[in-house]
């Protein structure tokens, strides 16, 4: 899958980020309609991904895989359940309209706006968060930046050419007689699954 960047680590700035961010970062998500959940580790997060697709009856799924999805092995946690799990361009493209649910992960988080920047450098992952009816995103705590001026600092770094995306709750409209309406061109429920544990290209650092 190609990317903007396939190390934005190295783009992150050497202050206003980290985990005392978190917060601001989800009170502001939380004010647009984003989903939290905060978990410790890994295999919480995956729980908290297939407690989620049990309750909503999800049957039909298109992900473009991060190493929080990686390491915790939700793709196959989700085919163990029966449910149909599309990861590769072809299967992405014909299933992102039907799909019943969305998932990718974000490379960080905005405390200011409580947004999230997604490298959308690659068609599949457009279509994961623009298409499906929901939209799960797996986010590193600690990745935090203060500010939408760190953000953009960070994203300067890196970018040359492409998509990145920044999503800031679910889809919403209003200019229809200004009315508010949520999911008309995009996901209507937009989640966040926060871990602390960290990763490294698919593999836990977990020490505690």
């Amino acid at each position: 899958m190609n990317k903007v960047c396939e190390n934005w680590q190295q783009a992150f700035p050497t202050e206003n980020i980290g985990p005392e961010f978190f917060d601001e970062f989800e009170m502001r998500a939380k004010q647009f309609g984003t989903e939290i959940f905060h978990v410790n580790t890994i295999v919480e997060a995956k729980g908290i991904l297939i407690d989620f697709v049990k309750s909503e009856n999800i049957k039909n799924v298109v992900a473009v895989d991060c190493p929080l999805q990686q390491a915790a092995s939700t793709n196959d946690a989700l085919q163990a359940l029966g449910i149909e799990v599309h990861t590769d361009f072809n299967g992405v493209r014909v299933h992102s309209e039907t799909a019943d649910l969305g998932i990718s992960g974000a490379e960080f988080g905005i405390a200011e706006s409580g947004s999230v920047c997604v490298d959308s450098q690659s068609l599949e992952s457009r279509l994961v968060s623009g298409m499906t009816p929901a939209h799960v995103v797996f986010l590193n705590s600690r990745n935090i930046v203060k500010g939408i001026a760190d953000a953009m600092t960070t994203v300067s770094k890196v970018f040359d050419r492409g998509y990145v995306n920044f999503i800031t709750g679910p889809s919403r409209t209003a200019d229809i007689e200004r009315v508010l309406t949520i999911g008309v061109s995009g996901p209507s429920r937009f989640i966040v699954i926060a871990v602390d544990e960290q990763i490294d290209g698919g593999v836990s650092l977990w020490t505690n």
